[in-house]
This record gives C-alpha cells, sequence and structure tokens, in this order.
C-alpha cells in the first residue's frame, strides 16, 4: 500500500504537472479518443514541457498507469492502453504491434 506522501506526490504530479495542465479527470474518461485528444490538446498548449507534444502526452500517460499499478482497475487500464494508440494516431505515429500473451 502506498505511502501518504507517495499518494500526495503522483497525484500533485497528474495534477499540477511542470510540464503540462491537465483537464480535471482526463484519466477516469471512457473513451480511449478523448482521453488522447484531451492529453494532446494539454501537451500542444502547454509552454512549460521540455520535450515535443507527443513524447510529453505519452510520458503523463504512462507515469499515470505505472504509478496507478495494481490499483488501476483491468477495464480503465485497457482503455487507458487504448489511449496510447489514439495518441499515437493523433500524432501520426505507427501504432505499437500488438504485445504476444504469455
Amino acid at each position: 500500500m502506498p505511502t501518504t506522501a507517495a499518494h500526495k506526490w503522483s497525484q500533485r504530479v497528474t495534477e499540477k504537472s511542470d510540464a503540462l495542465d491537465l483537464k480535471k479527470g482526463v484519466f477516469a474518461g471512457n473513451d480511449p479518443r478523448k482521453i488522447a485528444r484531451s492529453l494532446k490538446r494539454s501537451a500542444e498548449h502547454s509552454d512549460r514541457r521540455k520535450s515535443d507534444p507527443y513524447r510529453s502526452a505519452m510520458s503523463m500517460l504512462n507515469f499515470y498507469i505505472n504509478r496507478a499499478g495494481d490499483t488501476l482497475p483491468r477495464k480503465q487500464r485497457s482503455r487507458l492502453e487504448a489511449a496510447k494508440d489514439e495518441l499515437r494516431d493523433l500524432f501520426g505515429r505507427p501504432r505499437q504491434a500488438a504485445h504476444a500473451k504469455h
């Protein structure tokens, strides 16, 4: 179980990132395309990000997924993983090849 300080730290990063101003509740959405569009919009409008908009948006999405860890419900994890492909589409990047299940 994460400590209160760790939880507050990761929550603070997603809410008040130095790189992106995220729409409240962006990661709780049900539509992967809307999540990706919101992240893209935030990344493109940020004047504080240190890398290109695609990398900033994808990094924030990966950060959220990784920090949530096992506490992220399977259904929401699937939506967020699908949002990665949507983000790739929006930025004209190739989709990731499907991973083989072991």
